[in-house]
């Protein structure tokens, strides 16, 4: 079958590599209960090239647990700040986890090489190196490893045992830093994980520029001056002036001119997207899946499905650590879940918009998942027998448990377009046949069906009929 089509209109998206907003239970989400448990540390590390990288570390305070150590650090490497700068100023949380943050953990968050306090030059989704010859060859696995060194010999009461999490752009550093890891870190959960930005993560999906979530993204994420000076203020939101976006980008009339209002503003990083719309010597690189070679370490990737900027990136993590590991075997587990772009981190999950999932799936996995997996591999918990896949399944809204991803039984089946708008498991018996529509830029499809100066996350599983209703105006 052949299908015409003009050009794929406008796709409104999330800001795809957004720090997910840390919302934590009450018990922990607040500045006296971290300034009460904890003491905070500040370092800066050198890491092997000379570069300085910004780590804060917050050690369990004597008699504030019933655990009282040694105590496994537990790491988040981040390009979004590790803010508030300053060793008698707390944050709110230390963690989204309740039970973690309850347990007894040494929380480490390093800002990444070239951002915020950290020295160096930032690259985004930083290439790995698989031959180091110098050290003047670095990247996250070597500030990884580095950092490592450094905090076992000068952060005392630790047990030994480093694990590293975080999710979206944290969720790439937690990949790139286990391969060739360091022989402490025992557990890992790259979580959202980017994995190759061309490819099905943040950039481009199945071809198609992701406009708005990479624009969305770009008006806030730039480059910055290392390490930033704390004293000046960050500069003012991009206005878009208007609260219709869908109206904004249709305003705009092509990328160039989107490009140049954000060139006004100083510096970017969204010209890059934009610029390399082929899979050309700039993303390969970059496809991290490609690097995920002697990884030593427990590894859970977790991911949702409902996920529109990472939904590909923990099964691409996933499948790449199995095929270049062979030990890996059930230390390498994938948890999927009913969920939005972390939203596994900062709601109940027991539903999205309209759909029920009739299940607090989100504090099963903090609780029943998460914690028992980084309580057995840094402090030798009782084994939490994890299958190799852990998946919800929405309809039945039940876990289901798997030994492969894909389950064995599964089949792959081909789906065929038919006439009249048609699909089909059975393969078409027409030599030629075709079907077409209008696909016209000045009038793209909307996939909500009011105005809104933000991407509504409940828009992955509401009902879109209404754009199938609404008439094609003819120029």
């Amino acid at each position: 079958m052949q299908i015409r089509a003009v050009v794929t209109g406008l796709v409104l998206m999330l800001s795809p590599i957004a720090a997910v907003s840390q919302a934590v239970p009450a018990a922990v989400a607040s500045e006296d209960f971290v300034k009460s448990h904890y003491t905070k540390y500040e370092y800066r590390i050198a890491m092997r090239d000379g570069a300085k990288l910004f780590t804060s570390v917050y050690v369990p305070q004597s008699g504030a647990f019933k655990d009282q150590g040694p105590y496994p650090f537990l790491m988040t490497r981040t390009p979004y700040s590790c803010a508030p700068y300053g060793e008698d100023l707390y944050p709110k949380s230390v963690t989204y986890s309740d039970e973690l943050a309850q347990s007894g953990y040494i929380f480490v968050c390093q800002d990444v090489r070239g951002r915020e306090q950290s020295e160096g030059e930032f690259l985004e989704m930083r290439p790995h190196i698989d031959e180091k010859k110098s050290p003047k060859d670095v990247d996250d696995a070597s500030d990884m490893y580095d950092t490592v060194e450094f905090l076992l010999k000068h952060v005392p009461n630790n047990n030994g045992n480093v694990g590293i999490t975080g999710i979206s752009y944290p969720g790439f550093y937690t990949s790139a830093s286990i391969i060739d890891s360091h022989p402490a870190i025992k557990a890992a959960s790259p979580q959202a994980p980017m994995t190759n930005l061309f490819f099905g993560d943040d950039g481009y999906h199945g071809g198609g520029f992701m406009l708005a979530a990479n624009y969305g993204f770009y008006t806030s994420f730039k480059p910055e001056k290392t390490p930033a000076d704390l004293m000046q203020e960050h500069p003012a939101r991009f206005h878009f002036d208007t609260n219709d976006i869908y109206t904004y980008y249709l305003s705009k009339g092509n990328l160039a001119s989107l490009d140049e209002a954000l060139s006004k503003k100083g510096p970017q990083l969204f010209h890059d997207q934009m610029e390399h719309n082929t899979y050309d010597s700039y993303w390969k690189p970059r496809n991290l899946a490609d690097h995920m070679k002697n990884v030593k370490t427990a590894v859970m990737t977790v991911g949702g499905w409902f996920d529109a900027e990472d939904l590909q990136g923990p099964f691409s993590t996933f499948h790449a650590i199995d095929k270049f590991n062979p030990d890996a075997g059930d230390k390498n587990t994938l948890v999927i879940g009913p969920w939005v772009h972390g939203g596994w981190a900062r709601s109940d999950g027991d539903h999205l918009g309209d759909a029920q999932f009739n299940a607090k799936t989100g504090e099963f996995f903090r609780k029943e998942i998460q914690f028992p997996f980084f309580e057995h591999y840094l402090k030798g918990k009782p084994e939490p027998a994890l299958p190799k896949a852990y998946v919800f399944e929405t309809g039945s809204n039940a876990w289901r448990k798997y030994d492969a991803w894909p389950p064995k039984p599964a089949v792959a089946k081909t789906l065929y377009f038919r006439a009249n708008g048609g699909l089909s498991f059975e393969a078409p018996s027409e030599k030629e046949s075709k079907d077409e529509y209008v696909s016209d830029p000045a009038h793209p499809v909307p996939f909500v069906n009011f105005t809104t100066d933000s991407v509504p996350q409940r828009y992955m599983d509401d009902d879109q009929r209404f754009a199938s209703r609404r008439p094609y105006l003819a120029p």
